[in-house]
């Protein structure tokens, strides 16, 4: 299943079903699992392990050192889950020691052309990178999540799961859970109720998470007031216990 033209170093572990196109590259300490794909001129490299069923398109560059002038060639990591599908031109690098030394990347997760995904990201499951998404380094990004066209996320940010980045838009603090967020710097837009409905949310649950959008952006509350609040909607709406798992990590403020 490799392509004669390919370089595949003799220590790389590929199961025994991998594909790898030809002109493709992988590394030495290159783990790939069963059924996935590397293609034409794609470089999978590092410590890298690829799960189940994923597919590398050509010319993509997978577990690549990290762009961090701190990096002095550590073996650091990058895992990533089953089938996971990485586009065109699409860039994701592995972690540094600055943080735990790891790139992870779930499982479901789709990255088009040209997206990027830095050092020490921590990406859950069923994540959406449309094409030139960006993602800094040390970014943690929940499940669900759909990133739009040339959206950014600034280094150390969290996107709480569920939430919708709009196109061109700059995220430059933490995004709560279920959010739509537009512009530059990125700005609430009320809560992402279509890709509420399509996980199988009910109406009452919908509800109860725009009651809470409400709570935090249109109450007039302080952060601290609306925190209170939230935590005793949570107590009988588990819906919005995403909001305060949040806002309990939360480094860099939220969006607001």
């Amino acid at each position: 299943m490799i392509d004669p033209r390919a370089v595949v170093s003799s220590t790389a572990q590929l199961a025994a079903d991998v594909e790898v196109g030809p002109f493709a590259v992988v590394g030495p300490n290159v783990v790939v699992g069963p059924g996935s794909r590397i293609g034409p001129h794609a470089v999978v490299d590092g410590h890298t392990t690829i799960g189940r069923d994923c597919q590398v398109f050509q010319f993509a560059s997978i577990g690549d050192a990290p762009q961090d002038k701190k990096y002095k060639g550590e073996p650091t990591r990058l895992e990533i889950g089953d089938r996971c599908v990485f586009r065109e031109y699409c860039t994701v690098n592995r972690g540094t020691t600055h943080d735990e030394g790891v790139t992870r990347i779930g499982n479901d997760n789709w990255f088009m052309a040209y997206t990027h995904v830095a050092h020490d990201c921590r990406i859950g499951n069923n994540v959406v990178m449309s094409n030139c998404a960006t993602l800094g380094g040390h970014v943690v990004v929940g499940d669900f999540v759909i990133f739009a066209g040339f959206s950014a996320v600034h280094q150390f940010c969290h996107v709480g799961p569920h939430a919708f980045i709009g196109n061109n838009a700059a995220v430059t603090k933490d995004v709560p859970p279920y959010l739509m967020v537009t512009g530059q710097p990125a700005r609430p837009n009320g809560i992402n109720s279509e890709g509420l409905k399509r996980r199988g949310f009910s109406p009452a649950q919908i509800a109860n998470v725009k009651a809470a959008y409400k709570v935090l952006y249109r109450s007039g509350r302080l952060l601290t007031e609306a925190t209170e609040e939230l935590t005793r909607l949570a107590a009988t709406q588990p819906e919005v216990q995403p909001f305060l798992d949040l806002l309990a990590i939360s480094t860099r403020s939220i969006i607001r």
